[in-house]
């Protein structure tokens, strides 16, 4: 089966790689964001990985840790 878009660096990437990166596909053939999604996703279906969703750039965490040079030293 042929994919109908071109693929970043050229090449279908391997399912461990497609799983990490944000994308997959190259980003000049799409006019705006809304297609280049789309686009992604079917890509993701096609290589059989799971479809990435809007929380997957935020952190897990509630809130970054304080810089250590930033602490008050009066308070240690």
């Amino acid at each position: 089966m042929d994919f109908k878009y071109k693929w970043k660096n050229g090449q279908m990437p391997s399912r461990d790689e497609a799983a990490r990166k944000k994308y997959l596909l190259d980003a000049s053939q799409f006019n705006d964001d809304k297609d280049r999604a789309q686009a992604e996703d079917l890509a993701r279906k096609h290589l059989n990985v799971p479809t990435r969703i809007p929380d997957d750039d935020r952190s897990i965490l509630p809130g970054a840790a304080p810089q250590e040079n930033s602490l008050d030293e009066d308070l240690l």
